[in-house]
């Protein structure tokens, strides 16, 4: 399987890149930098372009089977990162016919009618009154990829850390608690999201 992978050289995405590489799959990194990718190995392409004008996005989705999105925020990006990445990432998924979109947003997004656990509501709160449009920005793509018609996983984790990997996490309609969990374990589950067909146009959560 090849894989198109944005946000590549993130601290999430590097461990996607090597466990997928690991696992025999070819991967396709999409990356603003190419010196800041430190993945390696036989199956790797690297696109250097800029998600959010549309750079190069279409060439790195051309021949995928399935396209990952680790994007994420930081003081250099855009609010509407993620929302107008996806919008990108979508058209040209629907252009050359890829249909496998695997998109990881934080836990403070919420499923219409779900009713969120009490460290899922103080996550939701501190998000809001923290970083209100990094919130908006996942709602919205979160949004737009539920409509996009693509067989889409949208995969919710609570925060990020570089601890050590565990190999062993809980998913699907968990708690996510307020301990957060290692990047490695994400970068796992959202292989095994891709490589297995799993949570296809579901929501699911990961936590420890």
């Amino acid at each position: 399987m090849r894989i198109a992978v944005f946000g590549a050289s993130g601290r999430t995405g590097e461990p996607f890149v090597r466990k997928a590489l690991e696992n025999g799959n070819e991967v396709n990194a999409f990356v603003r930098e190419k010196s800041r990718l430190e993945a390696s190995g036989e199956g790797l392409q690297i696109f250097e372009g800029d998600v959010y004008t549309g750079e190069k996005v279409s060439e790195c989705v051309e021949n995928a089977d399935a396209i990952v999105s680790v994007l994420g925020q930081n003081r250099n990006t855009s609010d509407d990162l993620l929302t107008v990445g996806g919008e990108n990432i979508i058209e040209a998924m629907d252009k050359h016919g890829v249909e496998r979109f695997v998109t990881l947003v934080g836990a403070g997004v919420r499923e219409e009618g779900e009713k969120p656990s009490l460290s899922g509501k103080i996550i939701g709160l501190l998000l809001k009154l923290v970083n209100p449009e990094i919130l908006k920005d996942a709602e919205d793509h979160t949004e737009k990829v539920r409509d996009s018609g693509l067989d889409w996983t949208i995969i919710r984790a609570p925060r990020l850390t570089g601890g050590e990997e565990r190999g062993e996490y809980r998913t699907g309609d968990v708690s996510p608690g307020m301990k957060g969990v290692s990047r490695d374990d994400v970068a796992d589950f959202i292989l095994d999201c891709v490589e297995n067909d799993r949570y296809t146009h579901e929501m699911p959560k990961i936590t420890y």
